[in-house]
């Protein structure tokens, strides 16, 4: 196998070790392709490049979340970016566990549980402490290191943590969710000539991985009639002389079904980087937005250090919408990240720092600046909320709600 065939000069070189679990990796995609047939469809790639047991991305040993490249990071969130941001969102919250009278905490995808640890002692501060905080994540390594992050807070609050290998029938309480609908794998269609395809991958002549197209109606491929409705809608808004790739996201919507089925009373907030449906399928947008990070750095190349990378693609929320709706949840609230934190009392939140402090204030108002402005998190992500036993809304969607777009 040619190693370097996805290297671009620009990024770092992984460490010797590193290398060899991604060949690893790599060699193990390699023969699922090769028992498929020849070709895998984009979403089964992603899915082993990111969770296959031990060597994908988010179950491998990589460090992923950090503020820079030397730290071994590959990108940063905000709950790392900043504390106030698990204090802003803990009231919004916090509204939600007392509209539905429960007093339970659900987070999918904690990172390392930065965000757990400063929503618990947020809950204190306020008054609303939780009965119980769980944790779903497929990384153990994650899952070591939020152990380690929350048993920093002290016994008490510590005490109320545990993780979770399945997830209950029935749940009452609210869920969160940062970041992690855009990890979910993704279908690839591509038009080239008027023609729509399946963009999957295969392997080369050297035994590189690469994109290889397959016609709809062979049988690999499986369309489903919700995502060839998609494609009939954009042949007749887009010039079908542009090529065009289209990204669907049926991992997320079922994701998100799931979650709320088990939603039996209480709350459910996803936040993310995405358009609504309009927006999404762009005429200008003729790459779609796929996109890998490394030390820092991204790039559009998925087949580079497979498990060493993050590969990801913007929520289209529309059908995130839609899934919720078809069971039965409501719809709480849809809004930019910049309004929901506002609403939430963000600015108040920092109010609460000296600014004649300058050693804390000024990184601190830095780093809202950061989550709130539209040339940085502010406009890109949004928030997303379903409900059971919710009357009316929370203040954290009670101006700039956008539902109206979706």
């Amino acid at each position: 196998m040619n190693q370097n065939a996805h290297e671009p000069a620009s990024l770092p070189v992984p460490a010797a070790d590193a290398l060899g679990a991604s060949a690893e990796l790599a060699a193990q995609i390699r023969g699922a392709i090769a028992a498929a047939g020849g070709w895998l469809p984009f979403d089964r790639y992603m899915e082993l490049a990111l969770y296959t047991p031990g060597l994908g991305y988010y179950s491998g040993g990589a460090r992923k979340f950090g503020r820079r490249a030397d730290d071994g990071s590959d990108f940063v969130t905000a709950p790392e970016l900043s504390p106030l941001f698990a204090r802003t969102l803990a009231r919004a919250l916090a509204q939600a566990l007392d509209a539905s009278g429960t007093r339970r905490l659900m987070e999918f995808g904690a990172g390392t549980g930065r965000l757990a640890a400063g929503l618990l002692a947020a809950f204190e501060a306020l008054g609303t402490p939780l009965d119980s905080y769980m944790i779903v994540d497929l990384s153990g390594e994650l899952r070591e290191r939020q152990r380690e992050t929350i048993e920093a807070l002290g016994g008490p609050l510590a005490s109320r943590v545990r993780w979770l290998d399945a997830l209950p029938e029935r749940f009452e309480g609210v869920v969160i969710g940062n970041e992690v609908l855009d990890a979910m794998p993704i279908q690839l269609y591509a038009r080239t000539g008027g023609v729509w395809q399946a963009r999957g991958v295969g392997v080369d002549a050297t035994g590189s991985l690469h994109f290889e197209a397959r016609a709809l109606g062979s049988p690999s491929v499986s369309l489903s009639n919700e995502d060839a409705a998609l494609l009939a809608q954009l042949d007749a808004e887009i010039d079908p002389d542009i090529r065009y790739v289209a990204e669907v996201h049926p991992a997320g919507a079922a994701f998100i079904r799931t979650v709320c089925t088990m939603l039996a009373r209480g709350a459910a907030f996803f936040i993310d980087y995405g358009f609504p449906r309009r927006e999404y399928y762009h005429p200008q947008r003729t790459e779609g937005t796929l996109m890998c990070h490394y030390r820092h750095r991204a790039h559009g190349d998925p087949f580079l250090y497979p498990g060493l990378q993050d590969i990801t693609a913007h929520v289209e929320f529309t059908r995130i919408a839609e899934a919720g709706l078809e069971t039965g949840a409501d719809l709480l609230g849809y809004t930019s990240q910049a309004r929901f934190l506002m609403n939430a009392g963000m600015t108040d939140v920092l109010a609460e720092i000296d600014p004649a402090d300058a050693a804390h204030f000024l990184p601190a108002a830095n780093a809202v600046q950061k989550l709130l402005s539209e040339a940085e998190m502010g406009e890109l992500f949004k928030v997303i909320a379903f409900s059971r036993g919710i009357d009316g809304t929370l203040d954290a969607f009670a101006r700039g709600d956008r539902t109206h777009t979706l």
